[in-house]
């Protein structure tokens, strides 16, 4: 009888417990979840949800994960595999690389391998920008590696500096005040990237709003995005320009992630006050753009989802329109290029969810693609194995806690059901 009473009290105990520390979870989501952003959220969900049961940092670890995900996270594949082939008839569009004469064998390695992969059964442009002007060793060694026209230029001395209205010892102290901080502040604790960079500045200014400008650019209609280092891990035998042409895509990218919040603590509000001041504040919950993505209407403030721009596929009449340079001139106006650190990635991103419509965008799910640190790993064993891809799927960044792209999906399935479209 004691005994039994005993088992009683243990299987009470461990009731009580349970219940106690779901409670306690309970509590926590309540009081937390008004104060974090939506993409924390889903941060919160997935350690909720996911550490106890096996879901590693940067993996899935067992291929019965990968396989019962696939259905969900590859609900985009491409409908175009196998139907587009090389043709005489190319897109207007070319690849675009902004890089330095000292990354020419980074820069060779990642051209030969896009020949490989795509470009030598196509034949497109490549355009090559420096803020200084290239070498003939430069030159000559990439053209000759090019199946296409290699063309070289530099950017304009005014687009590379700083601008009259900013105030270079505030840009110093502030830097200096970011490097001081140490780290990222979210969840990982990372060092904060280039946080006493001046170059990476201007570079995320130029490409912010300054690069579908310059001259080579100006005879295409789309551009591929690419940079030294980078690697795509599976063949990819459809015309990519073509597809998003026929398609009435405008944008498309592969990885897509969290901003560092340190570094753009202050562009979501300049973002509202320019839709404020142009009447247009209705962007920010129109269910026919991707506002979603961008903005989390509990908080009132950004999601940090952004696509990763260094491999973006987009159409520069989008970034050479009047909506979008009036929105780049606004933010450029008010510094956080310099005084913070804004970068490119999250410039393009809320512009392309806000002025787009939700369905000209695209994620490249077959493409398999690396910058360090991050991989995209088709994870479809069927489409590595017709695309001959060589990346290990397990260290896939789309089920990543520090991912958007599966936030990104779940925005696209609703839409898709309330408005009865395909993506």
């Amino acid at each position: 009888m004691m005994r039994a009473r005993l088992s009683l009290e243990r299987v009470n105990l461990s009731f009580i417990t349970s219940v106690f520390l779901a409670s306690v979870a309970v509590l926590f989501i309540s009081l937390e979840m008004p104060k974090v952003l939506a993409r924390d959220r889903q941060i919160l969900k997935l350690k909720l949800g996911f550490m106890g049961s096996g879901l590693q940092k940067g993996s899935l670890e067992t291929s019965g994960n990968i396989e019962n995900t696939e259905s969900n996270i590859n609900s985009q594949t491409t409908q175009h595999i196998g139907t587009i082939g090389a043709s005489n008839e190319r897109a207007n569009a070319t690849f675009y690389t902004l890089c330095r004469n000292e990354e020419l064998y980074q820069m060779l390695e990642t051209v030969q391998n896009y020949e490989d992969r795509f470009n030598s059964k196509f034949k497109y442009d490549w355009v090559f920008l420096n803020d200084y002007p290239f070498t003939d060793e430069f030159k000559r060694v990439i053209s000759h590696a090019i199946s296409g026209e290699a063309k070289f230029g530099q950017v304009p001395a005014s687009h590379w500096r700083f601008p009259d209205h900013i105030d270079q010892q505030k840009v110093y102290e502030s830097m200096d005040k970011m490097d001081s901080d140490n780290t990222t502040g979210d969840y990982l604790g990372l060092p904060i990237p280039y946080a006493k960079s001046i170059s990476y500045r201007h570079m995320c200014r130029y490409q912010s709003g300054f690069f579908y400008k310059h001259g080579l650019l100006q005879g295409y209609k789309y551009f591929w995005r690419v940079e030294p280092d980078v690697k795509l891990y599976c063949d990819i035998d459809y015309d990519v320009f073509k597809s998003m042409e026929q398609n009435g895509k405008r944008y498309g990218f592969v990885i897509s992630m969290m901003e560092f919040e340190k570094t753009i603590e202050s562009l979501f509000k300049e973002v509202k006050n320019y839709l404020q001041m142009k009447g247009v504040s209705r962007l920010l919950e129109d269910t026919d753009n991707l506002s979603d993505f961008v903005y989390d209407e509990l908080s009132g403030d950004y999601t940090l989802c952004h696509f990763w721009s260094n491999f973006e596929i987009g159409d520069l009449d989008f970034f050479r329109g009047r909506e979008y340079n009036e929105f780049f001139d606004y933010l450029d106006s008010k510094g956080g290029f310099y005084y913070e650190r804004w970068g490119d990635a999250p410039i393009h991103s809320i512009a392309v969810s806000l002025f787009m419509q939700w369905n000209d965008v695209k994620w490249f799910s077959d493409i398999g693609y690396r910058h360090p640190p991050y991989l995209s790993c088709p994870l479809s064993e069927e489409v590595r194995l017709e695309k001959k891809c060589s990346c290990d799927p397990k260290q896939d960044f789309t089920m990543d806690a520090y991912s958007c792209t599966r936030f990104y999906q779940d925005i696209i399935r609703d839409k898709q059901k309330s408005q009865g479209s395909n993506p």
